[in-house]
């Protein structure tokens, strides 16, 4: 569960607290006019003699001045919002870790120079900080508990943007740790009837309007793709609707985001390899940060409606799976072949695309830990994103930038549709082996109808924390939720 965080404002004159935050940057201590010349050198030896240089996301409490920790934030030319949140979420890890309750106090180094306002990187620093105190912990014993108090010192951090920021930081800060409650929960505690049973109420405490289709009315909806994965396990699938009305008197058009909740996944019939499969209840990730999205916008009463869907299923290997070499038909009506049953998350993304689509949106962003194959390309760092608009995909890779939450773009040219073209079917769910992501992206773009905007987002290496990090603790990071509440906020119909 999360940690309590809170927030307060004072002048260093009247400040109590027992830790002191110094960010550190190329090996110098950026503080503000209250730290001494006497501590300065100290620290400064300190940096010295123990080779600390400031590397983004690095902590540590010197000894030569007690009650002192200091935060990298890396190479100036390198200062991103990514970084910054990250070395607030080391702090936090550090603090909580250090004693149960501690009151922290930063002053901004008048002296530094950043390429972001002094409110965004508050609010930037206060999220990074819930962030870094969050541990799941409901299934042990002994619970974690401790409290930090973070003093923002100075009249730079006392302007009404920067208390702003921070309190809106700490709003999403709370509701991505609601939902990460959820999404950290293992699979047979958290089945798709669950998760909308968690949906229902969320939706009911943020005044959501929530609808859930069960198998029986997928069968009628014709969701042939989604009921060919939900088949093989004895949980029912179900896909879910969740809706902001936006403001009163707004007439903008909805913006759809769609999220894969998968469960748990094995693969079904094309049987994943048991070594790290724990990890497969991640699979639900993209529902979860969709949900994140829906309520943020709800929780700070965005202008713009904002609809989430989330087709959730269990992938199991029972003897009503859908076999390799099935064909299936979609909502759509497009035929598919199934050649392998662990590409599935676009199976059940087809058809809840289809519903996204009859919403008549101004975009439709889905988001799925759908290809191993973006890991390879990019890692743990960024997101890829792909689409058939160019104007969408800028506004979310700004947004990207703004909230630390990383996009690479990559092509979703005609060459590569000929590889999903099926033998017998007009599709097939896997390409031929390369490209994987772009094949995922290709695939789902058949499910979207021309002339909406729409953007695919494969999280399968930013969905979770596999463990322990300075930054962070294993489990659901929620990527892209952050990003999608920023885009939501500022997005027009001409994106």
């Amino acid at each position: 569960m999360s940690k309590r965080v809170s927030f307060k404002w004072s002048s260093a004159a009247t400040s109590r607290a027992d830790v002191r935050l110094y960010v550190v940057q190329e090996g110098k201590v950026l503080a503000g006019a209250s730290l001494t010349e006497d501590d300065r050198q100290a620290l400064d030896a300190w940096i010295t003699a123990a080779t600390f240089k400031g590397k983004a996301g690095a902590v540590a409490w010197p000894q030569t001045v007690p009650g002192v920790l200091l935060a990298g934030i890396g190479p100036r030319n390198e200062f991103h919002a990514a970084r910054w949140r990250r070395t607030w979420a080391a702090i936090g890890r550090a603090l909580i870790k250090a004693a149960p309750t501690r009151i922290a106090a930063f002053e901004w180094p008048a002296t530094a120079s950043f390429p972001m306002d002094v409110a965004t990187l508050a609010g930037l620093a206060a999220d990074g900080l819930a962030q870094g105190t969050y541990a799941f912990d409901c299934y042990r014993a002994e619970k974690q508990s401790g409290t930090i108090v973070l003093e923002w010192r100075g009249k730079e951090l006392g302007t009404k943007p920067v208390r702003a920021a921070v309190r809106r930081a700490a709003l999403i800060a709370a509701t991505l740790n609601e939902v990460r409650d959820i999404a950290n929960l293992p699979a047979n505690d958290l089945t798709p009837k669950r998760l909308a049973t968690h949906a229902r109420a969320l939706a009911r405490e943020a005044g959501l309007s929530c609808k859930v289709w069960d198998m029986a009315a997928l069968k009628k909806e014709k969701c042939g793709a989604l009921i060919a994965v939900a088949q093989g396990s004895r949980q029912p699938g179900c896909l879910i609707r969740l809706a902001y009305a936006g403001r009163r008197g707004t007439r903008l058009r909805p913006l759809v985001v769609v999220g894969k909740a998968v469960t748990f996944d094995t693969g079904g019939i094309s049987l994943k390899p048991g070594k790290n499969m724990e990890w497969m209840k991640y699979d639900k990730c993209g529902g979860m940060a969709a949900l994140a999205t829906v309520l943020l916008a709800a929780r700070q009463a965005l202008p713009r409606p904002v609809v989430a869907y989330i087709p959730s299923v269990e992938n199991m290997p029972g003897s009503g799976a859908t076999r390799p070499g099935d064909i299936v038909t979609a909502r759509n009506g497009k035929t598919i072949e199934v050649l392998n049953t662990d590409a599935e998350g676009r199976l059940i993304l087809a058809d809840a695309l289809t519903f996204a689509a009859d919403e008549q949106p101004a975009a439709i962003v889905d988001i799925a830990t759908l290809t191993g194959a973006v890991i390879v390309a990019l890692g743990h760092d960024a997101t890829a994103v792909m689409g058939n608009d160019d104007r969408l995909m800028a506004a979310l890779m700004c947004s990207g930038e703004t909230t630390g939450e990383r996009l690479w773009q990559l092509p979703l040219w005609p060459e590569y549709a000929a590889m999903m073209q099926g033998q017998f079917a007009d599709l097939k769910n896997i390409g031929d082996g390369s490209a994987g992501t772009i094949a995922g992206g290709m695939f789902l773009k058949q499910f979207v109808p021309d002339g909406i905007p729409w953007a695919h987002l494969d999280i399968a290496g930013t969905a979770w924390l596999e463990k322990d990090e300075p930054y962070g603790a294993p489990g659901a990071t929620l990527v892209p939720a952050r990003l999608l509440a920023d885009w939501a906020a500022h997005a027009r119909d001409d994106d």
